[in-house]
């Protein structure tokens, strides 16, 4: 990714999706890239269409969204795309802020036109959005680039990403990763289903993650917990404005938090280690041990009225209680001190 490794090993990589929360004002375009900056993600993501090379200007049942849990629901199909694109005469400039403020800058292109206009601007990695998956011609618009691409599989069957993964390849995709997604706006945390990233890994052995459409920041974290090299999730200055995207989109605060808690949940997960770890070892001496608990002559025999396993750990291991019992003292000790093998016969 932008010469970025995402793998196994590699912390969580960080997408900021602007998709239309700039509400068509540069102004407010520039400002989400100082606050994605700021908030250290990886990279921003914006969306390549327009309302006519996406649907039809039409008025039909068909193109109405009706859902009464729709955000959008009143809207047809190109009125909210003509309110939700990003203007392409913006993407230069756009990618230009970015790379500036040393982001990856990219985007999900929607059909072959938008494509060809993403090469112009020489991207270095593709997002195919998830209503895009069987749209093999945009596939293999993709494929041929052969860029980096990272495949949502939101409502997909696992034939219908099988087939879209075979697609790929065959027409020159060598670098792929797959994002679990629920393709609901807000998506329910009950449709999760984060174990599928496990599962598409092992099917398809490429990198997963998350393109998150929920509420807070739950879900993308204990994605990342569970493995995803890759989180996505909408970017907003103001989830109060009228950003098409606020409901599910992520706040500057919320976003940063993503950013942090990745960071530590990928140092938490580590290696599997047994053993003292380094930033325990101070605290070994605080183990129990077999400590003398009353003043004791040279010649006396250990008995267990005179001997406590007590924190901390500088005597024997009370592994050797049992061993240690019936022993002569060869030297005189102390009341509370450790009993070592060398000061027995």
């Amino acid at each position: 990714m932008d010469n970025q490794l995402v793998s196994d090993d590699s912390p969580a990589y960080i997408v900021a999706e602007f998709s239309g929360n700039h509400g068509q004002d540069f102004s407010v375009v520039e400002k989400m890239v100082e606050a994605a900056a700021a908030c250290g993600v990886d990279a921003i993501k914006l969306q390549t269409y327009t309302a006519d090379t996406i649907t039809l200007d039409s008025q039909s049942e068909e193109f109405q969204i009706a859902e009464n849990s729709s955000l959008w629901r009143g809207e047809t199909l190109y009125s909210l795309y003509k309110k939700a694109y990003t203007p392409w005469s913006w993407h230069k400039k756009v990618f230009e802020l970015a790379r500036a403020r040393g982001l990856t800058a990219f985007s999900s292109p929607f059909d072959e036109s938008s494509v060809a206009f993403l090469e112009s601007l020489d991207v270095p990695c593709y997002k195919i959005a998830s209503f895009e998956l069987n749209h093999f011609p945009l596939l293999r618009a993709v494929a041929k680039t052969q860029k980096p691409v990272i495949l949502s599989t939101g409502m997909a069957t696992l034939e219908e990403i099988g087939a879209a993964v075979d697609y790929l390849a065959k027409y020159g995709c060598r670098q792929l990763a797959l994002l679990k997604c629920t393709s609901c706006y807000p998506a329910p945390v009950s449709a999760a289903n984060l174990k599928t990233m496990a599962d598409m890994k092992r099917r398809f052995g490429v990198p997963v993650g998350l393109s998150d459409h929920s509420k807070g920041m739950g879900v993308a974290l204990l994605a990342v917990g569970l493995g995803a090299r890759i989180v996505e999730r909408h970017f907003v200055l103001d989830r109060h404005s009228d950003a098409i995207d606020g409901a599910f989109s992520s706040t500057p605060d919320e976003m940063a938090l993503l950013v942090k808690e990745s960071k530590d949940l990928n140092r938490a997960i580590g290696q599997v280690s047994y053993g003292p770890s380094e930033a325990e070892k101070d605290s070994l001496k605080y183990r129990r041990s077999i400590y003398v608990s009353q003043p004791l002559k040279p010649g006396m025999t250990i008995t267990k009225d005179n001997i406590r396993v007590v924190r901390p750990g500088f005597g024997l291991s009370p592994k050797h209680y049992d061993a240690v019992l019936g022993r002569e003292l060869k030297v005189a000790k102390q009341a509370n001190t450790p009993l070592l093998e060398s000061d027995l016969v």
